[in-house]
């Protein structure tokens, strides 16, 4: 029993450490879209720092409707979202047992993150045609924050027994399966909008 303890211990400790990684860069990310957001209300002409081409830009992205999804903009939401998964991550470092329900709501909250990134990817992708540099640093981060969390509720048994064996299976592939999901997204862009002509 002892042993167990310790072995779940230590697994939490390296979680906590993942989640503190992609707040941390999350929040950085958010932190720097949120300072262009400011500078292009303040001057709607000035050119960002983030643009560097028609096709990499932050601009197109950020005067877009899609770029205020829900009425605000998308980094102050980046902002939030990013500090709330910092803290947990803190959190489990400190404390690495929590209630079956808190993990339950913090795994629909990146369910919903992630539902929110593949919907800005496709957005991006196919209806702005262009890639913000920042926003690829949050759909860097999102993709393996909600695929990890859920593969580790799975395994801790958060979703039930039959679903903690599943999540015993998949936890090993998990870093392949989110270097997958990077790919997915870069075929895309690059069968829409030719990303590597435009490098060349």
């Amino acid at each position: 029993m002892g042993e167990k303890l310790s072995q779940f211990v230590r697994r939490e400790i390296l979680f906590g450490l993942f989640l503190v990684l992609c707040g941390g860069i999350g929040l950085t990310a958010s932190m720097a879209l949120s300072v262009e957001k400011i500078e292009k209300l303040a001057n709607p002409d000035a050119g960002l720092s983030c643009d560097f081409s028609v096709l990499v830009q932050c601009s197109a992205n950020l005067d877009s409707a899609q770029g205020a999804a829900f009425g605000v903009p998308n980094p102050f939401l980046g902002l939030t979202g990013f500090a709330l998964v910092l803290g947990i991550g803190v959190s489990v470092l400190a404390v690495p047992h929590f209630a079956r329900w808190f993990w339950v709501l913090f795994n629909l909250g990146v369910a919903g993150a992630f539902a929110f990134v593949v919907w800005l990817i496709g957005q991006s992708i196919y209806v702005l045609g262009t890639l913000c540099p920042w926003c690829l640093v949050v759909w860097v981060t999102t993709i393996p924050l909600f695929l990890f969390v859920t593969a580790r509720n799975l395994r801790e048994g958060v979703f039930g027994a039959r679903a903690q064996r599943v999540g015993a299976a998949l936890w090993p592939w998990m870093t392949l399966v989110t270097v997958a999901g990077y790919l997915v997204v870069a075929v895309l862009a690059q069968l829409r909008l030719n990303v590597l002509a435009s490098i060349v």
